[in-house]
């Protein structure tokens, strides 16, 4: 059963190393995900999944790595408790092990990247699937919210990006179910929103759990929307 999750996105400018001269801008945010480290991992889960978009379906369960190398960066981020064997982690699942070793973190890990073009019941089953995995399960939820906010944005300005991010963050700041399962594929493809089939399974997995939530952080600070939130 679902007991706790953190929602985070996943830029890779987070790890202070690859953002270098400007890790001073993403303080904020970094405090804030470190937040909801803190409330997931005192919730007590026995086991966390790491939930981010991945070229292809994916499952680590037995530890996983993956490495900053391309950006510049001589830096790997572990899965907690397993080994290094295996494919490495993808870039969302690799600032995810990043987030949880930051956090200390020692408690039984399991990663799954899913395809960002996932479709919407796909995503929701297989979060009822992860919430069964063990009596107290926790997610880390990792994906960033439109690409569209701003001319310097990776999708350049489109202006259904700041309403798309609102409505996002307002059903992660409320656990809206229904609004999460609800979000539409396409639009969320074309505003280059990554994180839209890993809340998609946020969705599913919380089913039933009763969960509150609470945003802890919500700005485009390179035009693109990053979210935090806390459900326990």
């Amino acid at each position: 059963m679902l007991v706790a999750a953190a929602v985070c996105p996943c830029p890779p400018l987070l790890v202070p190393e690859v953002a270098a001269g400007a890790a001073a801008e993403l303080e904020p945010l970094r405090r804030a995900c470190d937040e909801a480290l803190a409330a997931l991992l005192a919730a007590g889960p026995e086991l966390v999944v790491v939930v981010g978009t991945g070229p292809e379906a994916e499952v680590w369960t037995e530890g996983g790595a993956g490495s900053f190398h391309r950006y510049g960066v001589p830096l790997v981020a572990r899965l907690p408790s397993g080994g290094v064997d295996g494919p490495e982690l993808p870039p969302a699942l690799t600032v995810g092990a990043w987030l949880l070793g930051r956090a200390g973190a020692a408690v039984p890990t399991h990663a799954c990247a899913v395809p960002a073009d996932a479709p919407a019941d796909r995503m929701l089953g297989l979060g009822q699937g992860l919430a069964g995995l063990a009596d107290r399960v926790g997610l880390l939820v990792m994906g960033d919210g439109s690409a569209c906010r701003s001319v310097k944005a990776p999708g350049y300005l489109d202006e259904r990006a700041e309403g798309f991010d609102a409505a996002l963050a307002a059903a992660l700041g409320s656990a809206d179910l229904a609004a999460l399962g609800a979000l539409d594929v396409a639009l969320a493809a074309e505003l280059k929103a990554e994180g839209r089939a890993p809340w998609q399974v946020l969705a599913g997995a919380a089913e039933g759990a009763g969960l509150t939530a609470r945003l802890g952080y919500r700005e485009a600070p390179y035009g693109v929307g990053y979210l935090v939130a806390s459900w326990s």
